[in-house]
């Protein structure tokens, strides 16, 4: 048995406390009946449905993909481009999307899976799943630039301030590591762009927990069940 909200959690449809405002709000029917009770529990045997679509408990997967760079990160391309579905060769029966977007030429750690509870987590900002970034850029960086992306910026689709940036030690100041958890589009390059900089290389090194190690480029694994822990505890 499972309590309802945990039960339409596990269809894929949200997290339990979004089921919880679904229940509610009365859109929640069980064998017929609406159903506000959140202490109602049901098994896989009794018809529950949202919005005349009858909801069953899935299995979920999910893959860690270090994306090489020339790939795209969609399901599939009318351009005839190389997608990263094809980097992980239809490895299970389930229907697996990206977690957010790397660019074509951006490289690193990309997570694919059909839980949607989980993907509104990694890619919504309120939850700070961080995401840790190695910048190359075309040039030295200066120390007043430093400062003024540390102290945030205003770019055309509004504010953004990182979550901590600095150069790389040992290098020749050109490369930066960057830990962010806003998703927006192309942003990293756009904040290097608004100084005048080119990224000429951009590889994602850490998402939440989740770490590059043993994990060559191109290749994937499945993510471990304490992995999954982690990641379903962010809030």
């Amino acid at each position: 048995m499972y309590r309802l909200n945990q039960f339409i959690a596990k269809s894929g449809v949200c997290s339990r406390r979004s089921a919880e405002k679904l229940i509610l709000s009365g859109k929640i029917f069980v064998n017929g009946k609406l159903i506000k009770d959140l202490s109602t529990k049901v098994s896989e045997k009794d018809v529950v449905k949202y919005e005349n679509k009858i909801l069953s408990i899935q299995t979920f997967k999910y893959i860690l993909l270090n994306k090489p760079k020339g790939y795209i990160t969609t399901m599939s391309d009318n351009r005839g481009r190389p997608t990263v579905m094809s980097l992980i060769n239809n490895a299970f029966n389930e229907r697996l999307c990206p977690v957010g977007r790397l660019d074509k030429d951006t490289t690193g750690l990309l997570l694919l899976t059909n839980d949607g509870a989980l993907t509104q987590k990694i890619t919504h900002p309120k939850y700070n799943i961080n995401k840790v970034y190695h910048v190359v850029l075309d040039k030295n960086i200066s120390s007043e630039h430093l400062n003024k992306i540390k102290s945030g910026i205003n770019l055309d689709d509004g504010f953004i301030k990182v979550d901590e940036i600095s150069i790389i030690s040992g290098s020749l100041g050109n490369e930066i590591g960057l830990k962010i958890h806003s998703g927006r589009n192309r942003l990293i390059r756009r904040i290097f762009l608004f100084f005048g900089y080119k990224v000429l290389k951009l590889d994602r090194v850490l998402l939440g927990p989740l770490t590059k190690k043993k994990l060559k480029r191109g290749a994937w694994r499945k993510l471990t069940s304490n992995e999954i822990a982690i990641l379903n505890m962010s809030k």
